[in-house]
């Protein structure tokens, strides 16, 4: 059976980044296990479950999925899992990210052994992009060095971060994506005139945002279907 491995964050997912993924793989029959950096229950970003923010269907439907899937509600720490153990490991979005999953050495090594294996992948969604800035080959390279890739944008942060870099609940943001992955060699396009962004170069894909949830989970099913 195929496998996959959800690395979602502690310090806030971006609800349809990982509920659209985790249902689709399941729904196609993929085994799906749930980690986090210290193993606690994942946490939900309050404006992804915000029906003004994403309307009234999606904000129940990812409570709904949030609250009642026992994976989610009981992952394991990140340091106990193998990522050569599946043929894929998801990285969901999410401001979050950048706090807990982005920095986490076991998730970079998981990322590392995704698009190392012969057969495996790795998808990256959205604000998880920026894990990518920050992991390196053994030999000191960046992974990212030289593919090509989507994430969040810019653009997008401008709208959501003041001018001093605070979130809307007073957190200050670390570093934004692009700035991030770009400096670490990245090849970057977000897309900006397409209502989907999803980026395939080799064992890596990448997503833009939110409404590209769907089509990155496509993306992936599509991919391990042709190894």
């Amino acid at each position: 059976m195929t496998s996959a491995l959800f690395i979602v964050s502690e310090d806030g997912y971006w609800g349809e980044e990982c509920i659209e993924p985790l249902t689709s793989l399941t729904d196609a029959g993929v085994d799906v296990t749930v980690a986090t950096p210290t193993g606690g229950v994942p946490v939900v970003d309050e404006r992804s479950i915000d029906p003004d923010e994403v309307g009234e269907e999606l904000a129940e439907r990812v409570v709904e999925v949030h609250e009642n899937d026992e994976r989610l509600q009981n992952p394991e720490p990140i340091a106990r899992v193998d990522a050569d153990e599946y043929d894929a490991v998801v990285f969901p979005g999410g401001h979050g990210t950048a706090w807990d999953v982005n920095q986490d050495r076991h998730a970079r090594q998981a990322l590392l052994q995704a698009v190392a294996g012969d057969d495996s992948k790795a998808l990256v969604v959205c604000h998880a992009v920026g894990i990518l800035g920050f992991t390196r080959e053994a030999d000191g390279s960046f992974l990212v060095e030289g593919r090509e890739v989507t994430g969040f944008p810019n653009e997008w942060e401008e709208g959501i971060v003041d001018d001093d870099d605070l979130m809307p609940d007073g957190r200050k943001l670390p570093y934004w994506v692009e700035d991030e992955v770009k400096a670490a060699g990245g090849v970057w396009d977000a897309e900006l005139d397409s209502d989907t962004s999803v980026t395939v170069d080799g064992d890596l894909i990448t997503a833009r945002g939110p409404g590209s949830s769907a089509a990155a989970a496509q993306t992936l099913l599509d991919e391990l279907d042709a190894n």
